[in-house]
């Protein structure tokens, strides 16, 4: 099931199933009220989407979390999983603006799964992860990588605003163990892997990271991308695709 999140002129943002080209609007937010339904359906081309889910209180990220992206950074592999946080505020919608800082050096995507944490999560075994997940999205973990290096650290770096584009809509039932991911900028292939390349799987993210942070409904883990080429500057449209989900597209503008 495809849930998308959503407004329309006169409206305030609104929940609806994927239905063909028709939003089949929900009586509230899923993940707290459930599937209800309304007899109301809306065009998806009447439809503004937006991201498919605000996280309430962090964007956690999985660094080199691919070993051909490990190589493509020339870092040593970390005995545990690289985790660290984007704030919330870095997150828009499909089709919203990457605004880009002015700020010396190469402006990065990174098109990665993401997982939607369904409920609270705290010290999570792996053979229980799944039941804590909602669904899973498609991100761009978008970085200033000069500034990164610079700085020796990546809050800054990575947690500018719309710093974390999210979409088109949260897929709820998907078997995330052998997904094709793509990026593209202005239709030239930039990076591409498969979920079953990744270093740590998903269950284990989870795990890991709930050892660390309760875990919130409707918070993000991106689960870090794989190897390829990354920049893109003013005017240039990052598409990323994920089997069985779609694609989320972004263009860069110079704030």
């Amino acid at each position: 099931m495809r849930i998308a999140r959503f407004t329309t002129e006169g409206h305030d943002p609104r929940y609806g199933i994927v239905d063909g080209d028709d939003l089949v609007v929900l009586a509230g937010d899923p993940m707290f009220s459930g599937f209800e339904t309304l007899d109301e359906r809306v065009p998806l081309a009447d439809a503004k989407l937006l991201a498919p889910v605000i996280p309430r209180s962090k964007v956690v990220c999985v660094g080199l979390n691919y070993i051909d992206h490990r190589n493509d950074m020339a870092t040593p592999a970390p005995d545990t999983p690289l985790i660290f946080l984007k704030p919330n505020t870095s997150v828009v919608g499909p089709g919203d603006d990457i605004r880009i800082p002015p700020v010396a050096g190469r402006i990065v995507h990174e098109g990665e799964l993401a997982v939607v944490i369904g409920k609270i999560a705290s010290r999570v075994p792996a053979e229980r992860a799944l039941d804590y997940v909602f669904g899973f999205t498609i991100a761009n973990d978008v970085s200033a990588r000069d500034e990164m290096f610079r700085d020796g650290q990546w809050a800054r770096a990575k947690g500018y605003d719309t710093f974390c584009p999210t979409g088109p809509w949260i897929e709820t039932e998907l078997d995330h163990r052998s997904l094709e991911i793509q990026t593209y900028v202005d239709g030239e292939p930039r990076r591409h892997g498969n979920t079953r390349d990744m270093v740590y799987s998903v269950e284990e993210i989870i795990a890991f990271a709930s050892d660390v942070w309760t875990l919130l409904p409707g918070d993000l883990i991106l689960m870090g991308t794989p190897a390829g080429l990354g920049g893109f500057v003013d005017g240039q449209t990052v598409d990323i695709t994920i089997e069985g989900i779609g694609t989320l597209s972004n263009t860069g503008r110079n704030r």
